[in-house]
C-alpha cells in the first residue's frame, strides 16, 4: 500500500486510474484484483462500457451466465454496434450450458473478450510504474487472503471441488448483500456478508464442509438479504455427509463451542470421544447420554443425548461418535444425530 500511496493521492476517485487497473489486473490474469478496480471504476462511471464489459468477462470466468448477460446487455443498450457485446452474446447462445463451455474457457479464449487497456493519456512510465506497483501488493495481499482462507488457492489440487452453477454471486447479491431493520442473531455489514459467503465458497471448494457450514449458518441467521441466503441454502445442499475416513479432525468443533451457539453449529458434523450411559437399544434405535471426556467418567467436559435411527452395540469402555449437532426446541441445549461410532481406541 505505501507503494501506491502517491499514485492513489494523485488520482484518488480517478474513473480513467480506477479502469487502467483493472483492466492491467485482467490482462495479466489477476482476476481479483480487475474485479476490485473494475467495480471502483464503475461507481465513478455507471455508463463506461469497456468497464461494463470486463465485469461481464469475470462473470463469464466465474459461469455465472446470467450475471454475464446481464451485462452484455447492458453494453447493447448503450452501444448497439458493440463487437465484443455481440461476440460475447453469440459465444453464449452456442456454448453456454454444454460441455463445449467450460472447454472454451480452458482453452483460455476468454481474454478474446477483455476491453483493452487504455495507454493512451497515459506516459509509459505512470503506466508501468502503476502496474509494477500493481503486481506487488497484489502477490502480498492474495497471499494473506489465501493464507486465511478468504480466497481460494489458484494452485488447486486435483481433488478439490469445481464450484456447482449457480452459487457464485450476481452482481445484485454484491451490491446488496444484506437487508435493513428486523431482528437476526447476527447483524453484518454488506463487506461482512459477502466475504462470509466467499469463505465458505473457498472452503466448500477445499472439501472443508463443516467449515463451511459454519459460515452459512452466520449467513443463514443475519441480515443478509435474501439472494444471499438463498445461495447459501443451495450451498448446503451440496455438502457432503462424512465419514470417519473423510472428516477434517482439523475442523472439529467441541463441546464447549456448539453449546455457546447452537445455531451457528446447527447441522455441523463432529467427532466426539467419551463414555456411553444410560444406553437404550431398541429395534427402532438406540440412545445414551454421551459423558464426553477422555476415558473415565471422573473426567467430564460435559454430557450431551445422542440418538442412532437404528440399533447400535456400544462397549462399556470409551467410543468416538460420529455425528450431526441438532439444537434442541425446549431449552437451547444441542443432543447429537448419530451416524457412526469408533470403538477400540
Amino acid at each position: 500500500m505505501r507503494i501506491l500511496q502517491p499514485e492513489v493521492t494523485r488520482y484518488g476517485r480517478s474513473f480513467r486510474y480506477y479502469y487502467l487497473l483493472g483492466t492491467v489486473c485482467l490482462h495479466a490474469g489477476d482476476l481479483g484484483g480487475a474485479l476490485t478496480y473494475l467495480r471502483l471504476a464503475r461507481d465513478v462511471n455507471g455508463r463506461d462500457t469497456s468497464t461494463i464489459l470486463g465485469l461481464a468477462a469475470l462473470y463469464l470466468n466465474r459461469r455465472d451466465i446470467g450475471g454475464a448477460i446481464d451485462l452484455y446487455l447492458e453494453v447493447l443498450e448503450l452501444d448497439q454496434k458493440n463487437r465484443l457485446a455481440k461476440k460475447a452474446m453469440r459465444i453464449i447462445r452456442r456454448q453456454a450450458g454444454t460441455n463445449a463451455f467450460p472447454a472454451w474457457l480452458d482453452a483460455g479464449k476468454l481474454p478474446t473478450l477483455y476491453p483493452p487497456i487504455p495507454f493512451p493519456g497515459f506516459s509509459a512510465k505512470e503506466v508501468m510504474g502503476t502496474f509494477g506497483a500493481l503486481c506487488a501488493i497484489f502477490a502480498v495481499g492474495f497471499g494473506i487472503m489465501v493464507f486465511l482462507g478468504l480466497a481460494p488457492n489458484p494452485f488447486r489440487t486435483r481433488g478439490d471441488r469445481e464450484i456447482p452453477y449457480g452459487l457464485a454471486l450476481t452482481w445484485e447479491d454484491r451490491t446488496a448483500p444484506v437487508v435493513a431493520g428486523g431482528l437476526h442473531r447476527y447483524e453484518l455489514s454488506p463487506s461482512q456478508a459477502i466475504g462470509t459467503f466467499e469463505r465458505a465458497l473457498a472452503l466448500f471448494s477445499s472439501h472443508r464442509d463443516e467449515a463451511a457450514r459454519i459460515n452459512l449458518n452466520r449467513i443463514l441467521e443475519s441480515n443478509a438479504a435474501d439472494g444471499l441466503k438463498n445461495r447459501a441454502r443451495l450451498m448446503l445442499a451440496h455438502l457432503e455427509t462424512p465419514s470417519f475416513d473423510t472428516f477434517r479432525r482439523d475442523d472439529n468443533v467441541s463441546h464447549a463451542q456448539a453449546w455457546q451457539d447452537p445455531l451457528l453449529y446447527r447441522g455441523v458434523y463432529v467427532v466426539w470421544r467419551g463414555i456411553a450411559s444410560n444406553v437404550s437399544i431398541t429395534d427402532q434405535g438406540t440412545s445414551f447420554d454421551f459423558l464426553l471426556g477422555y476415558d473415565s467418567p471422573r473426567i467430564v467436559e460435559g454430557m450431551v443425548p445422542v440418538l442412532f435411527d437404528h440399533a447400535v452395540p456400544l462397549p462399556d469402555d470409551a467410543l468416538e461418535v460420529l455425528g450431526r449437532i441438532v439444537p434442541t426446541q425446549t431449552d437451547g441445549r444441542i443432543r447429537l444425530e448419530g451416524i457412526a461410532i469408533r470403538i477400540n481406541l
